[in-house]
């Protein structure tokens, strides 16, 4: 008689590897979702400035701070890839302005982003 060896992985084998798999998979993909609500976070930050500056242009050429919608009047577009995970708001008063970012969907557990027109950026550790 004449036996064949077979190739192949056993039961013992597979499983192993999938428990190695999983073991890699629960320690990495929190360290992956956290990665990505730092870059929206960033990427939010960078839109939080643009509208500071759009802000103090407006005031020199109006002597006044301009409301969300006269930005988005004047041409300012919120880009799509942050108004899933952002509401963007505008607070303005005689001689200053509150720039407020409302986190949402998966990057609520991130928080809110300020930024005021003294400068001062809200929550200081998520700057």
């Amino acid at each position: 008689m004449h036996h064949v060896k077979t190739r192949g992985f056993t039961l013992i084998e597979l499983m192993i590897a999938v428990a190695i798999v999983a073991v890699l998979t629960s320690i990495a993909y929190p360290s992956y979702t956290s990665h990505i609500k730092k870059g929206v976070r960033r990427a939010a930050q960078a839109q939080m400035m643009d509208l500071a500056n759009r802000e103090q242009q407006y005031l020199l050429a109006n002597r006044a701070y301009a409301s969300y919608s006269t930005l988005t009047t004047a041409g300012y577009g919120f880009p799509s890839d942050l108004s899933a995970k952002y509401t963007p708001s505008i607070t303005t008063a005689t001689s200053t302005f509150t720039i407020t970012f409302t986190a949402i969907g998966t990057q609520a557990s991130d928080g809110n982003l300020t930024l005021n027109s003294s400068g001062v950026k809200a929550p200081a550790s998520k700057w």
